[in-house]
């Protein structure tokens, strides 16, 4: 499982990275607060805060081609 932060700042941004993410099979899920959705979902995501950076939580070891995609959105 690999961990890392993004920040997702517009509509745009959320469309790009559903795309993104519903292209492979393992789960990917979003913490925000106490709150976790699929990675997958539109309504999920605009569920969160998305003033703040969000936390994601990768279910494969098998992920640098997804990790690649992604780094546009990733904070430190």
């Amino acid at each position: 499982m690999k961990t890392f932060n993004l920040m997702i700042n517009s509509i745009n941004d959320v469309k790009d990275f559903v795309n993104i993410v519903s292209k492979y099979d393992f789960d990917v899920d979003l913490t925000s607060g106490r709150y976790v959705v699929d990675a997958k979902s539109i309504m999920g995501i605009f569920s969160l805060n998305l003033s703040k950076p969000i936390k994601v939580e990768v279910h494969s070891d098998d992920c640098d081609q997804f990790l690649a995609e992604l780094e546009r959105f990733m904070v430190d």
